[in-house]
């Protein structure tokens, strides 16, 4: 059976019954640096409102609710029905429908920009990741903006070294993790994928995208900030924001980020995704 049949459950079952997502960016000071840091990034990126944004694996809505006060028309997808219900019921000025980003039931050309803030470190195969790429390079009209977020290769070992919480049960696992990028759901995350930068260039590649910008969203400091429990007012936590956005394209330190985001622009070089 393919992996990514395997990892759907799963995944479904971690953000229902396991884990809750929508106060993850305001929960740890790493949270808030992400966010901080990715609607900075997405105000650069994206078109000025009006514009028609497909926000796929949005979950809750964090961004879409934040995107669509700033002016946008934005549809959330998300494979996690739960998810889909929350970002209704919170944001009723957004479309939100159960989706897989693999494969969405939109026409072509139907957005002005598309997100990919989650969907590409929930799939294991590098198949799955290109089709998803893929798919939203086909959604997005030419000259859109296709952004994408993965979580860093090096990030698990990062936090949970910093978390104090390594030991002798699963160091392994995330030595395995760091030399294949595949999570094992052992370390107490999901059925994940962990990229290195070059692999995220790679793959937008492979999709028919041009060869993307990538920056590191929160820079090197995050795992600090975690450690101090740095409120969001405090100067260390407008330092660290300052140093992620000062080594945001250093190709020697983005793999020191938890999250990596990556933009290229639709039709703009490569080949255009057929119809689908």
């Amino acid at each position: 059976m393919p992996q990514h049949r395997a990892a759907e459950p799963d995944i479904r079952r971690y953000y229902t019954e396991v884990f809750t997502e929508a106060d993850r960016l305001d929960r740890t000071p790493q949270g808030r640096l992400e966010a901080y840091r990715t609607r900075d990034l997405l105000t650069r990126l994206l078109p000025a409102p009006p514009a028609d944004v497909l926000d796929v694996g949005g979950g809750p809505g964090a961004y879409a609710g934040w995107l669509a006060a700033a002016g946008h028309r934005v549809h959330l997808v998300d494979l996690v029905p739960a998810h889909v219900a929350a970002a209704r019921a919170a944001y009723p000025g957004i479309a939100a429908t159960v989706g897989d980003a693999r494969k969405l039931p939109l026409p072509d050309d139907a957005a002005d920009a598309t997100l990919l803030l989650g969907p590409l470190y929930h799939l294991p195969d590098r198949a799955d990741r290109v089709a998803a790429l893929r798919e939203a390079a086909r959604l997005t009209r030419p000259g859109g903006p296709v952004v994408a977020a993965v979580i860093s290769r090096n990030a698990a070992l990062m936090d949970l070294t910093a978390q104090g919480r390594v030991d002798e049960h699963n160091r392994h696992l995330l030595r395995e993790e760091y030399a294949t990028g595949v999570n094992d759901p052992r370390t107490g995350f999901t059925t994940a994928y962990f990229h290195r930068p070059e692999q995220l260039v790679d793959e937008f590649v492979a999709a028919g995208l041009p060869t993307p910008a990538v920056y590191g969203v929160e820079g090197p400091l995050w795992p600090l900030l975690n450690a101090l429990g740095t409120g969001p007012a405090e100067q260390l936590f407008a330092d660290a924001v300052a140093c992620a956005e000062t080594f945001e394209r250093d190709p020697a330190v983005l793999g020191a980020s938890a999250h990596l985001l990556a933009v290229a622009r639709a039709g703009a070089g490569g080949s255009r995704p057929a119809g689908g």
